[in-house]
């Protein structure tokens, strides 16, 4: 009887790695950590400022802060903050790093998470608060805020969460996809 012997298989070399990919990430990081910066700036010191305020001006205030946001500049990094991770999992996982891949998913999911949280708790609570109408006009303005502060806030607070976490994601991802370029 002889042995019938073979030769190692040979791992397949990884695909090459797309010049975009660098900027893709570092974007991706970079509206990520706008988002969060955005989240933990309310968390911190908008809604706490506003807290010690009278029920007018909180109510002013908000409106006015949710009517301008709404501008091309939040629009783009909102939605670059989704995109970029999710193309970064692409261009990662298609050039062979599986796990730096992992942590761009990982932080897509977890920005998904707080769009999700997004469009359910706080947009509806803004149209709400929009469409209490002018505050000079609202006879309740206490009633008007006890509607919306609290699950306002706790729902910021959670999209803070959510947007530090996926930031810490992208940050696993880019240490990890430098650790296997070396």
């Amino acid at each position: 009887m002889s042995a019938v012997t073979t030769a190692p298989a040979v791992p397949a070399a990884p695909a090459r790695e797309l010049a975009a990919t660098g900027p893709v990430l570092a974007t991706a990081a970079t509206a990520m950590g706008l988002m969060s910066g955005l989240f933990f700036a309310f968390d911190v010191s908008v809604m706490p400022g506003l807290a010690a305020g009278d029920d007018r001006t909180y109510v002013t205030a908000m409106q006015n802060i949710n009517t301008a946001i709404t501008n091309p500049v939040f629009g783009a990094v909102f939605v670059g903050a989704l995109a970029m991770p999710a193309v970064g999992t692409w261009l990662l996982h298609r050039s062979g790093h599986r796990a730096a891949a992992l942590w761009t998913a990982v932080a897509t999911v977890l920005y998904l998470a707080a769009l999700v949280l997004t469009g359910t708790v706080n947009v509806p609570l803004n149209d709400r608060l929009a469409a209490a109408g002018d505050p000079a006009a609202i006879t309740d303005l206490a009633a008007v805020r006890a509607a919306f502060a609290p699950t306002w806030t706790a729902a910021n607070i959670a999209r803070t969460v959510l947007c530090t976490a996926a930031l810490a994601a992208l940050t696993g991802a880019l240490l990890t996809r430098r650790r296997t370029a070396r």
